[in-house]
């Protein structure tokens, strides 16, 4: 069961107009129903306009006919439902319409709903609204996002523990302790004379010694979530017609990448996720490398070079075993991942002998792909370890940077505080700084910049 912990509520007046949305909540295509959603203050009155017997009941589905508010005209037969405030996912009076399936009916219904006083909502919006109407916190609407943009098991997994308000809790437990820092800085400070006595330095030093260190915990969950989020990068990389896209299309078992026998087809890289058990692979196919003068083919050799120097792991893959250590060592000279040699074509090169660590696999056949795989597997285990599905931790780089900030200020007052070259309470504002970040993560301190960063990624209706 999915827990919404309320996050503290703000006046949705200071960053929305206030007046009450539309959009299609499903994906335009072909399909038995589609999802028009309105969200506001005057669905009461847009439901008459819109719909011959509106629901009177919260949250019982009924059958309606959604009619032109023009003309009366039926567009329609449809099912809907009201979620009365503050008892719905924005916090505000909401109303599903499930209407057929296509392309023509929920958009005739979307286009009735806007002419009956609604307007088209932002990409989003009614997500937005959860937030700043204190159903959801910054973190939880993310997970949001990530939960409808999961490629993998494990980022599915992932986006709804983060739902479940897990790393939010751990972030709002770290703000407190940080907000008892500051308490503890502010009596000293403001109160040095009362009957306790000032605050021993010691219990100081011990509490910013302790959250520096458990804020720094979390901040080292970065790399584990953002590899579930987006998958470790495993880059195929070689020469020209080195058997790469065959072996990508090979491992995702689909045709993918172009595959001739003219060196320098790939002129871009090309990535698709493969869902393993423990970690999933972000797999990318890129342009050979090579000397050439075409300019165009030079951009996809630069492009290959980028992925490389980003990856998790780099597969150096040659056709001949007596080329692959030479692959492998010039590819080792652009990336600090580990490099993997792989023998794409062992059903041709299975005579030829070989000493050495590299894996032989043949997309033709089928060979070695598994080995290749659970190599690539144990590499990542031996990398960053076992997953664990219960632990909460950042996946975003918005989240990094935050925590990051954090640990910085705290570290700078933990100088301070060693040095005693300023006075305590100018160096306290480096813990005030810390707490803020950490709020801002998760939208205790709501600015409109970081909303817009939050949704702007976000899709249309949610």
């Amino acid at each position: 069961m999915i827990v919404m912990h309320p996050a503290p509520r703000l006046d949705a007046s200071v960053l929305s107009d206030g007046r009450t949305i539309a959009a299609i909540a499903t994906a335009t295509g072909r399909g038995a129903l589609a999802l028009v959603r309105l969200s506001g203050p005057d669905i009461s009155v847009i439901a008459p306009r819109l719909l011959r017997r509106p629901p009177l009941r919260p949250r019982q589905a009924s059958r309606a006919q959604v009619i032109d508010p023009e003309d009366g005209h039926v567009l329609d037969e449809v099912v809907a439902t009201f979620y009365r405030a503050p008892h719905s996912f924005t916090g505000e009076d909401l109303l599903e319409i499930s209407t057929h399936g296509g392309l023509h009916a929920p958009t005739a219904v979307l286009a009735a709903a806007i002419r009956a006083g609604a307007r088209q909502a932002e990409a989003g919006e009614f997500t937005r609204r959860a937030v700043l109407n204190g159903k959801l916190d910054l973190l939880q609407a993310e997970a949001v996002g990530d939960l409808i943009d999961a490629r993998s098991h494990a980022a599915h997994q992932q986006a709804l523990r983060q739902l479940d308000g897990g790393l939010s809790s751990r972030v709002s437990a770290l703000r407190a302790r940080v907000l008892q820092l500051e308490a503890l800085l502010a009596y000293d400070i403001d109160f040095p004379e009362e009957d306790d006595g000032p605050v021993p330095r010691a219990r100081i030093v011990h509490t910013t010694e302790s959250t520096v260190r458990d804020v720094g915990s979390l901040l080292a969950t970065a790399t584990r979530g953002t590899l579930i989020h987006d998958g470790a990068l495993v880059v195929l990389a070689g020469a020209p017609n080195a058997g790469k896209s065959s072996l990508f299309n090979a491992l995702l078992g689909e045709a993918r990448a172009i595959v001739t026998e003219i060196p320098g087809t790939t002129r871009d890289a090309i990535e698709a996720v493969l869902d393993r058990p423990q970690w999933p692979l972000r797999l990318v196919d890129t342009a050979g490398l090579r000397d050439t003068a075409d300019p165009l083919e030079r951009l996809g050799i630069e492009t290959s070079t980028r992925y490389a120097a980003r990856a998790a792991i780099v597969l150096a893959c040659a056709e001949h075993p007596g080329e692959v250590s030479a692959v492998a060592q010039a590819i080792a000279t652009q990336t600090a991942a580990p490099v993997l040699p792989v023998i794409t074509k062992s059903d041709l090169a299975s005579s030829e002998p070989y000493v050495g660590p590299a894996i032989r696999v043949s997309a033709r056949t089928g060979h070695g792909l598994s080995e290749l795989l659970e190599a690539i597997d144990r590499q990542l285990m031996t990398e960053h370890g076992v997953r664990h599905d219960d632990a909460p931790g950042l996946t975003r780089a918005r989240h990094q940077v935050a925590v990051a900030g954090a640990v910085d200020e705290l570290e700078r007052f933990s100088r301070a505080l060693s040095e005693e070259t300023i006075p305590m309470s100018i160096a306290a504002i480096h813990v005030r700084r810390a707490a803020d970040l950490l709020g801002e993560l998760i939208g205790v301190l709501h600015t409109e910049d970081v909303l817009d960063v939050v949704f702007r990624q976000f899709c249309v209706g949610k």
